[in-house]
């Protein structure tokens, strides 16, 4: 099947292999948004004079129907067509003939391709976004229920000062909170539009780029043309780094959790139907999920640098190298989805032990409480320690374990609530809404 770009040579069929590599598979989840993006240009083409009115309709219905094969997971790249693009104007010139040639007018498939990803690039981020709230809430909720509850805090994985289960769920949902903040940066460099700058070099027609950004529903355009065909690689690395931060907090607490369900640590349990067992051992009850998650987020921290490594030593300018990234970029969000989704049901069923305190080997926790006693009843700090110290040395200290934190973000004032805020503040500013206001508008 002749490409696009195909003149009177025919192209070595493993030549063809090897650049289309997967492609087709890749660009199967960027079809509605190459058809969007689609929708946008036509619709700024005519308002220029590049097409006609009737030819812009029968365009837009037709490329309906193409959204909603693929809305419908029914849209395929059929075999010998080398990308969505190439697939998208092939279904259109067999439907309406010599009009469906003339959506390319001042474009590339250059400008398509960085369109198409920073469509899907944001939408993900959105549904990432919702994902990350759910497990968020767990977390809080968690802290709420279990916030009298003390667990022992640990530094060098040594006994250190006691903690609770309020501040260790409490935590977690704090760093997913900061994580939001990098996820709203990528959002911000991705929701700039970049179409119009063609090959990266823009065109001779009267294109109005404005107009396909207020289509789009992007906050602006990339306006400098080389500028946004560098984009490509910047965009998808800065969104993995976010999507590494988020990764980052959930390995850690799959961590946590495969240590503390751990018998030797006993302070949580999963209900039975969590957990897997031993071809041989029948006592078996293994946290395979967060062992799994943990494996998963940490292959997903390291994205950023595949993506640096691939882009890291090429001059401005298109090159095929970006078209690796899709490979790792385009699966990253539904890999990391599924590790949130997996952990918000995990952390939402958990049994937590509200009798950890009662075992001997962590009365030294409450070691530092006895020191803050004294030096709060007029003995100096130092002083203080030192009686401590020899009394824990001869086998004489007695914990106390009564305790009194008050001060913000401590065991007795987790402040929960302005975490809640926190996060609230910062995925209010994403503006999803007027993202989707405009992709709707295009499509129905």
């Amino acid at each position: 099947m002749a490409k696009l770009w195909e003149k009177n040579t025919q192209v070595n069929s493993k030549i063809e292999d090897f650049t289309v590599g997967m492609d087709r598979e890749m660009d199967v989840y960027l079809a509605k948004y190459d058809v969007l993006g689609s929708i946008a240009h036509i619709t700024m083409l005519e308002s220029v004079g590049l097409l006609q009115k009737d030819e812009l309709e029968l365009l837009i219905a037709e490329l309906k129907n193409i959204y909603r094969l693929a809305e419908a997971s029914e849209f395929v790249i059929e075999e010998g067509v080398e990308d969505v693009h190439s697939q998208v104007e092939l279904m259109l010139t067999r439907k309406l003939g010599d009009v469906g040639k003339k959506i390319h007018s001042g474009r590339s498939r250059n400008d398509q391709v960085l369109v198409d990803l920073k469509l899907f690039a944001r939408a993900e981020i959105e549904k990432t976004v919702q994902v990350i709230d759910e497990l968020f809430e767990v977390l809080i909720s968690q802290s709420n229920k279990y916030k009298e509850v003390l667990l022992p805090g640990y530094t060098h994985l040594q006994i250190a000062m006691p903690s609770s289960f309020g501040l260790w769920f409490g935590a977690y949902a704090e760093s997913l909170a900061d994580d939001l903040q990098m996820l709203l940066a990528a959002w911000k460099i991705t929701n700039r539009n970049p179409l119009g700058s063609a090959a990266g070099y823009g065109s001779s027609f009267p294109l109005n780029r404005q107009l396909t950004t207020d289509l789009l529903g992007f906050d602006t355009m990339n306006y400098n043309v080389v500028y946004a065909q560098m984009g490509r690689g910047k965009m998808e690395r800065t969104v993995a780094n976010a999507l590494a931060s988020v990764a980052a907090t959930v390995s850690k607490l799959a961590y946590d959790a495969c240590m503390f369900t751990s018998q030797n640590f006993g302070f949580i349990r999963l209900p039975d139907e969590f957990t897997t067992g031993s071809s041989i051992m029948p006592h078996k009850k293994n946290p395979d999920v967060f062992e799994l998650t943990r494996a998963k987020c940490n292959k997903l921290q390291s994205l950023p640098q595949q993506i640096l490594m691939i882009t890291n030593n090429l001059p401005s300018g298109y090159f095929r190298d970006m078209q690796i990234i899709k490979e790792i970029f385009v699966p990253a969000f539904g890999e990391l989805n599924d590790c949130l989704e997996m952990t918000a049901m995990m952390m939402a069923q958990v049994k937590v032990n509200t009798e950890i305190m009662n075992d001997p080997r962590y009365n030294y926790l409450f070691s530092v409480e006895e020191v803050n006693r004294l030096t709060l009843s007029g003995v100096p700090f130092r002083d203080a320690y030192k009686q401590v110290g020899m009394d824990i040395e001869t086998g004489n200290f007695t914990p106390d374990k009564n305790v009194l934190h008050t001060h913000e973000g401590s065991i007795g004032n987790l402040c929960n609530e302005a975490i809640v805020a926190y996060k609230n503040e910062i995925t209010a500013q994403f503006g999803f809404d007027k993202v989707n206001e405009a992709v709707n508008k295009l499509v129905s």
